[in-house]
């Protein structure tokens, strides 16, 4: 990665398009901002903040996962689509960064990452002509992408043949499962696809590849079990593609959300030591950031499954702008603010004092958030007080925010800014 694109983006200016930044800040680079030692109160509310401890703790908490538990490990970067967080993750020992569109490709070009995963399929004739422009250009870039019908196939075939004559794409085959996402539904017809590919000039078969995480939402044991077949077909597959000689010397088999990692290491991990040149790569992303609601839930990696547990890097800071009823008080964030798809924010704590009592978001508009406080009163948290909230599923958490302050002590009566977190959606 480079590194020099990286720390450039202290170089960018400070301006009214940054929200919650105040005007003070305005026309000052980033590194002149955090230069003074700014406080989170001088920002303006609603905010999301990351806290530093608890991201980097995370970092070197699923970094040491993986390698104990002989996996390798490309964070899924749509997550957060920050360069900054990538530039950690593979400074970790990450083993690339795994992306979801060719623009999202583009932007990790753009800051020198040179080992990329696409989980998705490259069917659009400008992404395909650019994509064998970049493999001609640069012939460092390692790159894969994913099929899961021969129509894929022969489209992105055709399409290479009026580009550069350059090295060919590595695709993987992608099995999907019932009722799932993408994906090829049999073994057998995921076996054409990959025929398919070995027969292109143009494209080299790489591996095996799908997503876990659409088969079930919880870990109760019909789920699991039905994660644990579609698991075991993928391996069934990679070694049926490896017994007939479609591979070249190395190949991948590719799992893994941020729900379920041990579970794919539980089915798959065995499979390096039974074939020769076969690694197998973990996609989780949501890990680096974890969160209060969805991930604290469901991740193998959470207290009281390990030793050493993830923690949420993230939370909501909303200020109370109208307490119409005794026992409702309207914060000023909402849906353009946090997430909301995998559960509502969580209310944590009054900013500066720690006391909250019981209370609930029941509900986001726009720009509001339903804050109910059973048996309260107005002066529970009157007009003009900051709630901090917890939230749940970071991927649609930073998707609406360009600019994210990181603080140095979520807890703190007042958290000092320490850097600044630049997204690319």
């Amino acid at each position: 990665m480079d590194n020099t694109a990286v720390a450039a983006l202290d170089d960018r200016i400070l301006g009214p398009q940054h929200k919650g930044f105040p005007q003070e800040a305005w026309g000052q680079t980033v590194r002149d901002f955090l230069a003074g030692g700014p406080r989170l109160d001088q920002l303006s509310t609603p905010l999301l903040t990351v806290e530093r401890a608890a991201m980097e703790s995370n970092v070197a908490v699923m970094a040491e996962w993986a390698r104990s538990s002989g996996v390798e490990l490309a964070p899924h970067g749509k997550t957060t689509m920050a360069p900054q967080i990538w530039s950690r993750q593979l400074e970790a020992g990450a083993w690339g960064i795994t992306l979801a569109t060719p623009w999202q490709v583009q932007v990790a070009r753009s800051f020198g990452v040179g080992r990329i995963m696409l989980a998705n399929a490259v069917v659009d004739p400008v992404a395909l002509r650019w994509l064998a422009a970049e493999l001609h250009a640069d012939p460092s870039f390692e790159f894969v992408s994913w099929a899961d019908s021969v129509q894929t196939v022969e489209l992105m075939d055709g399409v290479l043949a009026s580009a550069p004559n350059g090295r060919p794409v590595n695709v993987i085959v992608e099995l999907g499962g019932p009722h799932g996402r993408t994906g090829a539904r049999t073994v057998e017809s995921a076996g054409a696809v990959a025929e398919a590919i070995h027969r292109s000039t143009r494209l080299a078969l790489a591996g095996v590849g799908g997503y876990e995480g659409a088969l079930s939402h919880d870990r109760e044991p019909a789920g699991l079990s039905a994660l644990r077949t579609y698991l075991d077909r993928m391996g069934q597959l990679h070694l049926k593609l490896s017994a007939a000689g479609l591979y070249g010397a190395d190949s991948i088999v590719t799992a893994g959300g941020s729900a379920y990692q041990d579970v794919v290491v539980e089915q798959l991990a065995h499979l390096p030591a039974e074939q020769a040149g076969t690694s197998v790569v973990l996609r989780s992303g949501a890990y680096v950031i974890h969160d209060d609601g969805f991930y604290a839930g469901i991740s193998p990696l959470i207290p009281g499954r390990v030793e050493r547990p993830l923690r949420s890097a993230m939370h909501g800071w909303a200020r109370t702008v109208s307490r119409p009823e005794p026992e409702l008080a309207l914060l000023d964030a909402g849906k353009r603010d946090l997430p909301f798809d995998e559960g509502m924010p969580v209310p944590q704590r009054v900013s500066g004092t720690g006391t909250l009592g019981k209370s609930e978001v029941t509900a986001l508009n726009d720009q509001h958030a339903f804050l109910r406080l059973p048996g309260g009163t107005a002066d529970d948290v009157p007009v003009g007080t900051v709630v901090r909230l917890g939230l749940s599923h970071p991927c649609t958490a930073f998707d609406k925010w360009r600019l994210i302050p990181v603080v140095d002590d979520a807890d703190a009566a007042n958290p000092r800014i320490v850097e600044l977190i630049h997204t690319f959606f």
